[in-house]
């Protein structure tokens, strides 16, 4: 590296060097796992020395929480993004479980910190992921009431039916992970068949597909 590319380096925004840390983590740590990443790995990596992680970021704990925090906060808001409230109920189920296999399909390393590495460390790791837990099933919970409301069926049905239906989104995309040939849209569409028509009807040959937006 010259002495001008050192300078350019040096001349980059906090934010640029702290994405450029994060995302250097989020693959080291999917890679290898919490206990078995290095901080020596994630500066070569980055491109940058450890003093500088250190400066930015933290301790290697300290960058693990802000990587489960950054990949958490972009995968709600892509959710989020991806539910169009000016559609039917089934459709807007079904571009929000789209809009999160998709993510999950683009950010594998991402979901893997979530999900697999993030779960097996517990401690004050978890509390980041119930959090975003929590979010997604008010978001799903918000669904459900527009369609209770019209069918009579009780707020606390709603909640509960929201968190299953969070927790087999979880569970499939994690399956997902050892199955990567399957499509991002034929996975969605599993968990949205199970979710609409239930595993009785679709044993009785019934099936949901997506109409025309």
């Amino acid at each position: 590296m010259t002495v001008e590319e050192r300078r350019r380096v040096k001349r980059l925004p906090r934010e640029v060097r702290e994405r450029q840390i994060l995302d250097a983590a989020v693959r080291v740590f999917s890679d290898h796992g919490y206990h078995n990443a290095s901080m020596d790995e994630v500066s070569d990596v980055a491109g940058v020395s450890k003093p500088m992680i250190y400066a930015y970021l933290g301790s290697k704990e300290d960058l693990f929480a802000a990587c489960i925090h950054r990949e958490a906060t972009q995968l709600l808001a892509a959710v989020a993004a991806g539910v169009r409230t000016e559609l039917p109920a089934d459709m807007q189920l079904w571009h929000g479980l789209g809009a999160f296999f998709e993510y999950v399909g683009a950010h594998r390393e991402s979901w893997r910190v979530l999900h697999r590495q993030a779960i097996s460390q517990g401690g004050p790791f978890s509390e980041e992921l119930l959090d975003m837990r929590r979010q997604a099933i008010s978001l799903v919970d918000t669904l459900l009431v527009r369609v209770a409301t019209k069918e009579g069926l009780g707020r606390g049905a709603t909640e509960s039916l929201a968190a299953a239906l969070v927790g087999a989104a979880e569970s499939l995309a994690d399956w997902w992970l050892d199955n990567p040939d399957v499509p991002s849209r034929a996975v969605a569409s599993r968990l949205m068949n199970l979710a609409w028509i239930g595993f009785g009807g679709l044993v009785d040959g019934r099936t949901w597909h997506p109409s025309a937006d």
